[in-house]
């Protein structure tokens, strides 16, 4: 398979305004991954799947990410009268980051034998803006796993064909795959507690009554 950076340069040629940026991986896996926009992810990604050099025909897993905000220091260099002189020197600045939530697919070809190309897409934020286009009208294997990012982070897939929860009940509230997510103790919706989650619940109803 060509290289990312060669499958980038493609890609850019072949979609016009598509803003792509390659992303290291620190892991020992060391496998990078290609960050997308959404408003051109769809048109990229069927152009991985029909291309005749890649055939990306399968997608083997989505899996969700949870960024939360974070602070960010980073090292800077500013002149500055000392003693009456004027010297460089080094300062520390703090910024936050606002946080978002990421996919992440991995594609392979099936026809071709080879990958896999890894796909990130981000949210706007956290909050109001978790809305991503669904890759599941290209890759049918998407759509249970989706489905499932959908329901534990909260990342809304536009263009999905059936985006409802998959693994938590429908009146369940919060996503639980979420970094700042807090475990209830009363399980109000839970259909049939059990083990520690129905301890849970009694503990719970009985600081109820309790005068």
């Amino acid at each position: 398979m060509e290289s990312l950076e060669q499958i980038k340069i493609r890609l850019e040629a072949a979609i016009p305004g598509a803003q792509l940026e390659i992303l290291s991986n620190d892991s020992p896996s060391a496998e990078r991954s290609l960050l997308l926009d959404n408003a051109h992810a769809f048109a990229v990604a069927q152009f991985l799947r029909d291309d005749s050099l890649l055939r990306l025909d399968y997608c083997s897993n989505v899996t969700g990410v949870d960024w939360p905000d974070s602070e960010i220091s980073l090292k800077v260099k500013v002149k500055k009268i000392v003693e009456g002189v004027e010297k460089e020197v080094e300062e520390v600045t703090k910024t936050v980051r606002p946080g978002f939530l990421e996919a992440v697919y991995h594609l392979y070809s099936m026809a071709m034998k080879n990958g896999p190309l890894i796909l990130r897409l981000r949210t706007g934020n956290r909050v109001d803006r978790v809305q991503m286009p669904s890759l599941t009208p290209l890759w049918r294997s998407c759509e249970f796993q989706e489905r499932e990012v959908y329901d534990l982070f909260g990342v809304v897939f536009d263009g999905h064909p059936d985006l409802r929860r998959i693994l938590m009940w429908d009146e369940f509230k919060d996503y639980p795959m979420r970094k700042d997510y807090r475990e209830p103790d009363d399980y109000e919706y839970e259909p049939t507690p059990h083990d520690e989650v129905l301890e849970k619940a009694r503990r719970h109803q009985a600081a109820e009554v309790t005068p």
